[in-house]
Order: C-alpha cells, then structure tokens, then sequence
C-alpha cells in the first residue's frame, strides 16, 4: 500500500529556509566581541542623545566629543577586567585592588581630558574645573563593570552548581532505583520457580501479575514522578502476588482511606518496605505472621504505614539498619532527602514481635 505524499506549503519552505539564517544570526550575536559592540555602540548613543538634550551642540561634535569618552571608558573596563579583577578582587586583595583602580582612572582622566582639548580645537574651557566630574565618571564606568562581572560570576557559578548537584541526584536516584528492581524481580522469579515446580495453578496468576508490574516498572518508573493511583495499583498486585505464595495462616491486608485523584508520587516510593516486611518479616515469622498496610491519602499529601510480623531468629547487618538481605534504611532516608528534602517524616518503631514504619510525604 503506497503512502500518500506529503506535500510543504509555501509557508513551510520559507520557514525551512528561515531556521538556518536564524541560527547563525543566533551564533552570530551570542559571539563576545559582538554583544560587547553593540553595548557600547548603545551606550555611545545615549551619550550622544543625552548631550543633544543637554545644550546647544553641533551633532559632530557631540558625536566626536564622546567617542573619546567612549574609547577610555572602553580602555578602563577592560583593564579592569582582564587584569585588575582576576589579579587582585577575585584573590582577596580588596584595598589593592581598589587603589589600583583609582590610580588607573587617575591616570586616564587628564590623558582624556588633554585629547579632547585637542581634537575638540579648544572649544571646550571647561575640562579642568571639572576635572572632579570627568573622573568620578570614569571611575563610576569601570565601577559598574566590576559589579556587572561579579553578577554575571556569580550566576553562571550558581549555575554550574546547580546543574552539578541536579547530575548527581540524577546518578544517585538511578544507582538506588537499580537497587530495587533486580530485588524485586529475583523474588518474585525465586516465587514463580517454586510454583511451577509444584504444578500450581496459581502458577499464570502470578504471570498475568508479574507481567502488569514489569510494564509498570519498564515504561512508568523512568519519569521523575507517576500518579499515585498507578503506584497503588502496583502495590495491590504485589500483594496478591505474595498471597499466592503465602502459607494460608497469614494475614496481609491493605487499606486506602481518602480518594488518589492527581496526586504525584515518585515511582517504587514504598517498595523498600513492601520487600523487607516479606522478606524479613513473614518469611522469617513461624506461623500466623502478619503484614499490614495503610495507606491515608490527601489532596497534598500521603501517610504510609505498614507493620509486619516477626520471627523469632532474624540475622541484622549493623550497616543496613534493618535484617540483612535488604535494601536497607539508609538507602530509603538518602532517596527520601534527595527527593523530598524537608518534605517527608519517616519514623521506624521496632518491638520484639512486630516492626513498624510510618512515612509522611507532601506531594
């Protein structure tokens, strides 16, 4: 079956044909000696525009009169820049480099006001009674350049940061999630492994489930956060997996008070626990063990709580703050303050027979 063709109108052509134009004025203007150009072109014309206003000056030699203001603002600013500010500012060198400036626009000023006496053919008989005004001026220009350098530092340094730190939750959120996973799936494998071995039927439920859940993992859990409906519904089938692989005496109930309507969460956020009460919990328990969750859902927030039974005989691993084997508490308070800093409360409650977790979030 042939495709139809597609056809561009004009408009798109021109558009077509406008990206590349626009893309080299783009590089074109970003370029450092062009923008810097076009700032003291402006700034010359509004020198200019503001001297017009001022008197009764021919436009040439307002013109001419502040192209020299110009060159010497130009010639203080990068002196300033390119040595003065990385020589003695950016090392601590304060009154240094605050002399130095002064000395400079010192210097710049009567060379500037003897030019212009020059080139302006003594037209002007003012230049030294204010001499004052001409060097605050200079002074002023190359003032402003500091501080403009030292905004602009500052950005582009809070900038990196931030993008360091945003790379590093990143790579540190990919390392605790790959932690999960591969968890999950090797238990719920080992779970399926000894079901068909038995024969069970139970053996294509836990199929139909695992094959929902890994959906869920593959093609949900990659954004920064899912809804929170989807979350519960993994959770449900989590634990009618576990059902099927249960002693019959066991109890695992989930409750859900209030309604998940647009609520955002971040994926696999209560699978830790989930795990660890299986497997440390009911695995480990003798008989009639338990596992019971409770999930209190609210416009912005949700409480989760989950206690599990324990057996009698559960080895501990100092650094995991939970039996050994698990994921452990640490690795769930590190994601926890990566992804809601100041925005969550995890409280572990532990007795001879039971261990308890509650965590609050605000979505």
């Amino acid at each position: 079956m042939l495709k139809k063709a597609t056809t561009n109108t004009p408009l798109d052509e021109k558009l077509m044909n406008a990206l590349p134009v626009l893309d080299r004025l783009g590089s074109f203007f970003s370029r450092r000696p062009v923008y810097h150009a076009i700032g003291w072109i402006s700034f010359l014309l509004i020198l200019v525009l503001a001297q017009l206003r001022t008197g009764d000056i021919p436009v040439g030699l307002a013109l001419l009169n502040e192209v020299v203001n110009i060159v010497f603002y130009a010639a203080l600013v990068y002196f300033n820049l390119n040595y003065l500010f990385p020589n003695y500012l950016r090392k601590g060198q304060y009154f240094l480099y605050l002399g130095l400036l002064l000395l400079a626009t010192l210097i710049l000023t009567p060379i500037k006001l003897m030019l212009k006496f020059i080139i302006l053919d003594h037209a002007s008989t003012d230049l030294l009674d204010n001499f004052a005004a001409y060097f605050f001026s200079t002074f002023l220009v190359g003032s402003l350049a500091t501080v403009g350098k030292m905004m602009t530092d500052w950005f582009r340094q809070n900038r990196e940061r931030q993008e360091l730190v945003t790379e590093t939750m990143q790579s540190e959120l990919r390392f605790l999630k790959s932690q999960i996973n591969p968890h999950f799936l090797f238990n719920t494998l080992n779970s399926l492994y000894a079901l068909t071995l038995k024969k069970s039927d139970a053996a294509p439920d836990i199929v139909i489930k695992l094959s929902e859940m890994m959906r869920y993992m593959l093609y949900e859990c990659n954004e920064k956060t899912v809804p929170l409906s989807k979350e519960i519904a993994y959770i449900r089938n989590y634990l009618d997996l576990e059902r099927l692989r249960q002693q019959k005496d066991v109890s695992i109930n989930l409750a859900v008070k209030g309604h998940a309507g647009n609520q955002q969460i971040a994926p696999l956020m209560f699978m830790n626990f989930l795990e660890n009460s299986f497997k440390h919990g009911l695995n480990s328990a003798i008989s009639q063990g338990f596992v019971n969750i409770e999930l209190d859902i609210k416009d912005e927030e949700v409480i989760f709580n989950i206690e599990n039974s324990k057996g009698s005989v559960m080895p501990r691993s100092p650094e995991a703050g939970r039996p050994s084997g698990g994921i452990g508490l640490v690795n769930v308070r590190r994601r926890l303050e990566l992804l809601y800093p100041e925005r969550h409360d995890l409280s572990v409650t532990e007795t001879p027979n039971s261990f308890a977790v509650s965590l609050k979030l605000e979505l």
